[in-house]
């Protein structure tokens, strides 16, 4: 599977394919250049679950692959591949995995936080 990106420079677009590979190598080193003490790929089959739980340190993730919703006291946020998500430290939530599974890289501050 590609990620295909779009940017700009100097006035001419241009279109980038990353492999999710590539993709999640480059967000693997990100967050630990941010100081995440433990990251890791991570996957889950459609419609799995988690139930609602907080979190006690900073967790950001960077999904490459299909989606996730989270549920946070009944707003819903919907991550898609492509987009980075930084989770309120101690604010209470459960999330569902989205209909294709979903790929993602994550940063813990602590490790097991996730």
């Amino acid at each position: 599977m590609y990620e295909i990106g779009k940017f700009v420079a100097r006035g001419t677009s241009y279109l980038l394919c990353f492999s999710i590979m590539e993709l999640s190598e480059q967000w693997i080193e990100r967050f630990e250049k941010e100081g995440f003490t433990n990251v890791f790929e991570w996957s889950d089959p459609p419609g799995t679950i988690y139930s609602a739980h907080a979190h006690q340190g900073r967790v950001s993730l960077f999904v490459t692959d299909g989606s996730i919703t989270f549920d946070f006291d009944g707003v819903s946020r919907e991550i898609l591949a492509g987009n980075r998500f930084d989770v309120p430290v101690g604010a209470p939530h459960s999330a569902v995995v989205g209909p294709e599974g979903w790929i993602v890289v994550v940063g813990e501050e602590i490790e097991g936080d996730a």
